[in-house]
């Protein structure tokens, strides 16, 4: 089977070119905004990792959307939005406030103080934002970072943290970090518990696997991708715990409002009157954002999204002159921001209202879907509300299932077949392989994708080894991928076809050292008890005391049941172990630095009673490989 791309075919040069006409794209000031204040371009065409030389930003991948006029293969919206996103450098927001844009997913803001820096957001790794840093001193007075503020909880918001500032500074009291309530405790948890299988599914989102070009990935919606370098993290020194709270850093003023529950589960937006500048941080972008993303993650609240949004347009709107956010570029004016934050405002109400109105009159999650094609007018013609990152077809489904779970109330779909025992009997029934794809091949041919896509779906479950299936179902993916408007459709789409085609492109894995030392000891035996393989453990229960001196801290752990589960400041009455250790010693071993018989070999962790229950322990876990199957059975 060939591995190459191939081209759009004449259903979709249709579709694409259909919307040249269907969306105002005479409207050219988002070019404008978007090069506003521009400073300097970066001096390199690359970033590379110190340790290794790895390039982890290339700015040349994507030269080839030089051109206005969108390829056939890419929608013309999304090919604008890509080269929107391509405006990259050092800009001037307005006084005192710069932007580093176009060297990851997000942005860095600079902020000077009296005497140094308040760094916010430094992206997601520290070697794009040490250079970040770097651009903006090229240009601007070299002074020290002060501070750093961190909007949320999202890795491209802290990641780079180390690349513009040290640990031992902060340490020191030298660097202050702010944060919202609750920043530690999601950072952690989100990237931690379903961490590998995220990971895993956001490569299909971001499209890290494809090839940069008009027939693979030109764009990630809120930014070109993400950096591939030393993800780090630096815990927060302060943190915003009242809904407003009002601090001078470094002679600046700023007014922190906090906004749980809306993009991110701890996320703040940010005021500074001196300049009447306000930072929403990812409460409201350029495009539409997600309820749920479609790599996974808790469902977020519109609702509360909408109301926060609602409470940042009643308390700043008139107050501003510029808005700027960790993603995208500024809006400049008074009215302007005005109508972007009511429209992203009600964006949000309107994906929450509308969905419960049609489930309450009996409509189900597709039916919602097919039924909101588009956000009503004249909002669906905002560039700024468009589909680019989140949609209205997977946000509908998404509020769907915070309110009413996967269950759309039909018996016959309370306790479905497995895919891959479906499939057979589905394609059994349809007559045997040969003649589904006799037909479907015909149903390409009249461009009816999505059918293809789903019945052909069925052959490859039924038959991975159908080359024949593999290859119909690859095209089918491909066409739906070069019409998608919405980036992590695209790249979802495009990384599936390129997997069925060229088998899964096996990746390195695991944690980021620096989240995995943050992660407390609670939520460490949390993570075991993710990996507790129940089959193996169900006939060992066994009872375990674990002390950290270092911490003054113990727990309880017990094993019953097939389960994990423990409790902090519990001792048990005769465990079968005493264990002693070093918090220190428990990221090594969980970072994989060393082993835990080595470990134990060397004293750095001791055990009294049964020392075999905790090696028994270990062997009960799991270990979860980056790369399993998506398009095709997990075998």
């Amino acid at each position: 089977m060939s591995h190459q791309a191939k081209p759009a075919q004449p259903a979709t040069v249709e579709c694409n070119h259909a919307w040249n006409e269907r969306l105002p794209f005479h409207d050219r000031a988002d070019f404008d905004n978007a090069a506003r204040g521009f400073i300097a371009h970066f001096d390199a065409d690359v970033i590379r990792r110190d340790a290794d030389g790895r390039v982890v930003w290339d700015f040349r991948a994507y030269d080839f959307q030089d051109s206005d006029k969108a390829p056939d293969t890419v929608h013309p919206s999304l090919w604008r939005l890509a080269r929107l996103n391509n405006h990259a450098g050092l800009f001037k927001v307005c006084e005192r406030i710069y932007q580093i844009r176009g060297f990851d997913l997000s942005n860095m803001n600079v902020i000077e103080g009296d005497t140094g820096l308040i760094i916010m957001d430094p992206l997601v790794s520290s070697e794009v934002a040490a250079a970040a840093l770097e651009l903006y001193y090229r240009h601007r007075p070299r002074r020290p970072v002060v501070a750093v503020i961190y909007t949320h909880s999202h890795v491209d918001h802290f990641g780079g943290v180390k690349g513009v500032v040290s640990e031992e500074d902060v340490r020191a009291g030298r660097v202050r970090v702010y944060a919202p309530d609750g920043f530690m405790e999601e950072t952690v948890s989100e990237n931690v518990f379903a961490g590998p299988a995220m990971n895993r599914r956001a490569q299909y989102m971001y499209g890290g696997l494809l090839p940069r070009g008009p027939r693979g990935q030109v764009d990630a919606g809120l930014g070109k991708g993400t950096s591939r370098g030393t993800v780090t993290l630096i815990p927060p020194t302060h943190s915003i715990v009242e809904p407003i709270e009002t601090h001078t850093l470094d002679g600046v003023e700023i007014e922190f409002q906090l906004t749980p529950g809306t993009e991110a589960p701890s996320e703040m937006n940010l005021y500074f009157p001196q300049w009447r500048a306000l930072c929403v941080a990812e409460n409201a972008c350029q495009c539409q954002h997600n309820i749920l993303t479609i790599r996974g993650a808790l469902v977020r609240d519109p609702r509360v999204w909408s109301y926060y949004l609602g409470e940042t347009l009643a308390r700043y709107g008139d107050r501003s002159d510029v808005l700027f956010a960790q993603h995208h570029w500024p809006t400049w004016g008074g009215d302007n921001i005005r109508e972007f934050l009511a429209d992203q405002r009600d964006m949000y109400a309107f994906l929450n209202d509308e969905t419960l109105r049609l489930l309450n009159h009996g409509l189900t999650p597709l039916d919602i879907a097919d039924r909101l094609k588009s956000l009503p007018q004249p909002l669906a013609n905002r560039w700024y509300a468009r589909d680019y990152y989140g949609s209205v077809s997977h946000n509908v489904r998404a509020v769907y299932q915070r309110y009413m779970g996967f269950y759309d109330a039909n018996p016959a779909h309370l306790n479905p077949l497995p895919p891959v025992a479906s499939a057979r009997r589905t394609i059994d029934w349809m007559g045997g392989a040969d003649r589904v794809l006799e037909k479907a091949a015909a149903a390409f041919r009249d461009g009816e994708y999505r059918w293809v896509a789903e019945i052909v779906n069925q052959v490859v479950f039924a038959d991975p080894a159908n080359d024949q299936a593999r290859a119909l179902q690859a095209d089918a993916l491909e066409q739906l991928g070069y019409q998608c408007e919405n980036t992590t459709w695209r790249n979802a789409y495009l990384t599936g076809a390129q997997e069925l085609r060229g088998g899964v492109k096996r990746v390195r894995g695991g944690q980021p050292p620096d989240l995995v030392r943050a992660l407390t000891p609670s939520l460490f035996f949390s993570f075991l008890a993710v990996r507790l393989n129940s089959e193996a453990a169900a006939s060992s229960p066994m009872t375990l005391n674990w002390h950290f001196p270092d911490l003054q801290q113990d727990y309880a752990l017990t094993v019953r049941n097939g389960v994990l589960t423990h409790l902090a400041d519990h001792r048990h009455a005769g465990p079968d172990a005493e264990v002693r250790m070093q918090k220190a010693d428990l990221d090594r071993v969980g970072l994989g630095e060393i082993s835990l018989e080595q470990a134990l070999k060397d004293g750095l962790i001791q055990v009294s009673g049964d020392g075999g229950r905790v090696s028994e322990l270990f062997l009960m876990l799991d270990r979860f490989e980056p790369g399993f199957n998506i398009v095709t059975p997990v075998v």
